[in-house]
């Protein structure tokens, strides 16, 4: 027998600074705040973040390194077409010289502030 997993149901994250990365989220997103303090046993400032369908558990360790980890993560994005326009208005960082065009869909890579590369899709998997 096998778990049939659905979705991703949170993603835990160090942040360099929780309030910028909260920020970030929400300005971008439209995540809100779902608990103030994560009730954990890490001794750090902490938030969960998210919308009905994501979860982001933020802790703060201001001398955390994305790297090694992620390589990044993607977000199925239902009004595409507006992504480059926001993260302009936003001052997010574009990666790749914008829109990735694959096989089924199209993405754009862009660094929060805490240096994750995140990749926002077109089509929820690349259409596989």
């Amino acid at each position: 027998m096998i778990l049939k997993a659905k979705m991703i149901d949170h993603i835990n994250m160090k942040v360099k600074n929780l309030d910028e990365s909260v920020e970030f989220y929400k300005n971008l997103f439209g995540f809100v705040i779902k608990q103030e303090e994560n009730q954990n046993k890490i001794d750090a400032p902490s938030k969960i973040i998210g919308n009905d369908s994501i979860k982001l558990c933020l802790y703060e360790v201001p001398d955390m390194s994305p790297e090694g980890g992620i390589a990044h993560f993607g977000f199925n994005v239902e009004n595409f077409d507006e992504v480059i326009s926001k993260c302009e208005e936003l001052e997010v960082k574009i990666l790749y010289d914008g829109v990735i065009n694959w096989e089924k869909s199209k993405s754009v890579y862009i660094v929060d502030p805490s240096g994750y590369e995140i990749e926002l899709g077109e089509i929820s998997g690349g259409g596989l």
